[in-house]
């Protein structure tokens, strides 16, 4: 699968480049590969540097107000310096790393609202930078994170809406400049419930997990029950029933607070 986008124009008579990519379905920890071409114009021209890395659209807190931001999070240069000859096609091929904190944009096979992440291409030349259009990625989840997903679905939720926020969730590994939140809304027999947001902080190893309750107002007050985090290791998820492990915390915050 290719997706091809022009980059750039430099001048008249000048190279123009497109970035196609081989396999927009990725995951957290894998590798995207792809390839820039470069299309020589009318003269020869030095190409002082090329790079790809990849970027997300973030919500970043302004006031009383939420912005959009793109962020990049990840980028490798493309070897150094070189010429691109007039009428030649120079093809530069990658293989860009996904960070393991990267959010999740896909979900048994449906695009997430409000997930906007993609490989973006950068051209030096003559002392410029030269930006791109986005090729955007679908990163599903790991298999870790699809039981995690499937419990709640088993449980009745409903997926609501994801974000990325700029920020730093304390307590966990995450080193991403953002995170991501998942919203659900609850089924009706966790009455006392609005919605639940779901984080994942992966790296290679493990993960944390991090959930927050949001209450229907009047139900119960805030508490710090309303928040938890646990890790979930990739190789031996398998071993917990995640379904009966969420319930049993929602039933138990929901005792106490007497809204079940």
């Amino acid at each position: 699968m290719g997706f091809k986008r022009l980059l750039a124009s430099m001048g008249a008579g000048g190279a123009s480049v497109e970035t196609e990519l081989t396999e927009a379905n990725v995951v957290p920890g894998g590798v995207v590969q792809g390839e820039v071409r470069i299309q020589g114009g009318s003269v020869d021209q030095q190409i002082e540097g090329l790079s790809v890395g990849l970027q997300a659209r973030v919500e970043v807190e302004g006031g009383d107000q939420e912005v959009k931001q793109d962020i990049e999070f990840t980028k490798q240069r493309l070897g150094g310096a070189f010429t691109v000859s007039a009428g030649a096609v120079h093809v530069v091929p990658f293989g860009l790393d996904i960070p393991w904190e990267t959010p999740v944009t896909s979900i048994a096979g449906q695009q997430l609202r409000g997930m906007n992440i993609g490989v973006t291409t950068e051209l030096e030349i003559a002392r410029a930078v030269d930006s791109g259009d986005l090729d955007a990625i679908s990163v599903h989840p790991l298999p870790a994170q699809q039981a995690i997903l499937d419990a709640f679905v088993q449980l009745g939720f409903r997926f609501k809406s994801a974000d990325m926020e700029r920020g730093h969730i304390r307590g966990t590994r995450q080193r991403l400049p953002f995170y991501q939140e998942i919203e659900f809304f609850p089924p009706q027999q966790y009455r006392g419930l609005n919605q639940i947001e779901l984080t994942f902080v992966a790296d290679d190893r493990e993960m944390d997990v991090i959930l927050e309750m949001d209450k229907k107002p009047g139900l119960f007050s805030e508490g710090s029950d309303s928040y938890k985090a646990f890790k979930v290791g990739h190789h031996d998820f398998q071993s917990t029933d995640w379904a009966a492990y969420l319930n049993q915390w929602l039933a138990d915050v929901g005792g106490r607070r007497n809204w079940l």
